[in-house]
């Protein structure tokens, strides 16, 4: 369990307010308050329903930290490819993959972006600094891309951060397609790539030639190492282009004919029905004086206001594909019209799903995704 002030990471995985006032609730554990007032509310919960004795729980505990730092050194690789600055969803999706690196649940080894901003790639880095992965790679963009190269928040947030989250050289970057062949060849485990921008990189890494990174195509080496591609792109309720296809149609139409690893599809709609609370930017990110994601989002718009939560979402199917937050549509296959709409046909065997969600799933979802993407970094930045 790691702490800072009035929250704490608790090894099972729950987050939420310290127990100490449920603990003094309690009349089992009347006096032994102090004792108890780190454990989380869930570890509170299963010891007060199984009257766990406090050696035993002083036994386990130590169990429990050497079974998690086990599981994160299996943490799952995953690639981020953004187009950081035409909306904040981004930002709180970036976010949620450091605080899920830092739980040991994913492994970020890589940010790709297809918004060729100038202030794209300075801004990523300052958002690795300031949770730690300050060496983290950036590619940036393939091209410049009319109508995808906005700035809603990225300078604004860059010059109002402090000297420290800021240094000379930010905007070098690697190229996305070099970089992408140098993560996917270089991962001993399986990949999971998360598109939340354009298909433009992904297009462009699928036409790459073998080279000294690696003697496989662009579709042979995604074949061989990419588990699977977790994308915000398309609506899958209604006859109407959606951002991410529209920008670069072309490319999202050649990508989905091509990519031979399964996708699946986080639409439109998903994000549109689990807006964000404002004030989980207001109450949630008090932990630190300045913090880029609350500075973006008040950047992006006038406060306050819910944002909905397209990219999150497919961060969190892309790393908790297994915890029932979504339904999954039967398999088949998606494709773009000449109009940037997207259709899905079922077809046993297909490749894509797209998510879906019941009524029933949504606070769940949103408390999941307003945790993890307000959750401190290890280390508080000074």
């Amino acid at each position: 369990m790691e702490q800072w002030p009035g929250r704490f990471i608790c090894l099972q995985g729950s987050s939420g307010r310290r127990t100490e006032q449920g603990v003094k609730k309690s009349k089992w554990l009347k006096g032994k308050e102090m004792e108890f007032e780190n454990f989380c509310d869930r570890c509170f919960f299963e010891m007060r329903e199984n009257r766990l004795s406090m050696r035993f729980t002083r036994f386990l505990c130590p169990w429990l930290f050497v079974l998690s730092t086990a599981l994160a050194t299996a943490a799952v690789p995953v690639i981020f490819d953004t187009d950081m600055g035409n909306d904040v969803d981004d930002a709180l999706a970036l976010a949620m993959l450091h605080s899920l690196t830092d739980r040991g649940e994913c492994d970020l080894i890589g940010v790709t972006l297809t918004n060729a901003s100038p202030h794209a790639a300075p801004y990523i880095r300052m958002m690795n600094r300031f949770y730690g992965r300050e060496s983290l790679p950036v590619g940036a963009a393939v091209r410049d891309l009319p109508k995808g190269s906005q700035d809603g928040f990225l300078a604004a947030t860059l010059r109002s951060a402090p000297g420290n989250w800021k240094k000379p050289g930010d905007a070098q970057t690697e190229p996305a397609v070099s970089l992408l062949r140098r993560l996917l060849a270089g991962s001993k485990e399986k990949v999971r790539v998360i598109q939340v921008g354009f298909s433009t990189n992904l297009d462009a890494l699928l036409d790459s030639k073998p080279d000294t990174i690696s003697p496989l195509d662009g579709v042979s080496l995604v074949r061989e190492k990419v588990e699977f591609l977790s994308l915000m792109a398309g609506n899958f309720v209604e006859d109407k282009p959606e951002y991410n296809i529209l920008i670069d149609g072309p490319a999202a139409r050649r990508l989905l004919e091509r990519w031979p690893a399964p996708a699946v599809f986080s639409g439109f709609e998903i994000g549109l029905g689990l807006p964000y609370p404002a004030r989980g930017i207001s109450q949630h990110f008090r932990y630190a004086s300045w913090h880029p994601v609350a500075e973006s989002y008040r950047a992006y718009k006038k406060m306050p206001y819910d944002r909905p939560t397209w990219d999150l979402t497919s961060v969190l199917y892309a790393v908790r594909p297994e915890e029932n937050y979504f339904g999954l549509s039967e398999p088949g296959m998606v494709s773009v019209t000449s109009g940037n709409l997207t259709q899905f046909q079922a077809k046993p065997g297909g490749l894509h799903r797209y998510l879906t969600v019941n009524a029933q799933q949504k606070s769940r979802i949103v408390e999941a995704l307003m945790l993890l993407s307000s959750e401190p970094p290890r280390t508080l930045p000074r």
